[in-house]
């Protein structure tokens, strides 16, 4: 079972920030997970709509400019990372899994310009790169534009179709949210040729329930400590 660290090691370093992912690769994690939103003609690893959750500022994050943004304290004295930056730690040492949040279908160009580069600069492999959304009209229109990415369809229900939406969108995996992932929807996705992520999964006992429906991968805070506890169960 794949282990992700969420928005990097999120439970030891400020989520979404290079110490974060510094100390997912750190942890030998073998899966990494951050977000990002356009801003000012960047791309920044942040999860929020609003500054005040995560950082010292506050107010909606695109109502800042990227001179504002970097003089934010992200968590210990970080600064909101660019994509590139973000890339440049986990480049070669991870399977990356991008979410992307405040993203517009009509600046996609933008998106692939950051990977074009990374992919010129630092050898980036296109096939360690997940491209995940809520956002479905924005994942087709990455499948139309760029059918190379492999692509993650994100829900926080549970569809009345199982995972079919996913297999519409040609997806390469479907991320469901620990609530309400089922057998049958494990199942429906692995019947349609879809990995199966689900998110998030810090806790023992839904380690062990993962494990036992067969998921795929996890998103966990804490990705050496989940590994701690899969190895346990899987030594039992």
């Amino acid at each position: 079972m794949l282990i992700f660290a969420h928005r990097g090691a999120s439970a030891l370093e400020p989520e979404n920030t290079l110490p974060a992912l510094n100390a997912a690769c750190t942890a030998d994690t073998v899966a990494v997970e951050f977000d990002i939103h356009q801003v000012d003609g960047k791309l920044m690893v942040i999860h929020d709509r609003y500054l005040e959750r995560t950082t010292s500022g506050s107010g909606l994050l695109i109502a800042h400019n990227f001179v504002q943004l970097r003089q934010l304290d992200a968590g210990n004295g970080a600064v909101i990372p660019t994509l590139d930056e973000a890339l440049a730690v986990v480049a070669q040492q991870c399977i990356i899994n991008i979410e992307l949040k405040g993203i517009a279908i009509e600046d996609l160009s933008l998106l692939f310009q950051y990977l074009d580069d990374a992919r010129a600069v630092l050898k980036l492999d296109f096939n360690k790169i997940l491209l995940s959304s809520f956002n479905h009209h924005l994942l087709q229109a990455i499948y139309r534009q760029r059918p190379e990415f492999n692509l993650g369809a994100l829900t926080a229900a549970l569809p009345l179709g199982h995972a079919k939406f996913a297999e519409q969108l040609a997806a390469y995996s479907v991320h469901i949210v620990v609530d309400y992932v089922s057998a049958e929807f494990v199942s429906d996705a692995h019947q349609r040729g879809l990995q199966v992520y689900v998110y998030i999964v810090d806790k023992l006992p839904d380690i062990k329930k993962m494990k036992a429906l067969g998921v795929d991968g996890i998103f966990a805070n804490n990705p050496a400590q989940a590994r701690q506890y899969l190895q346990q169960i899987n030594f039992k």
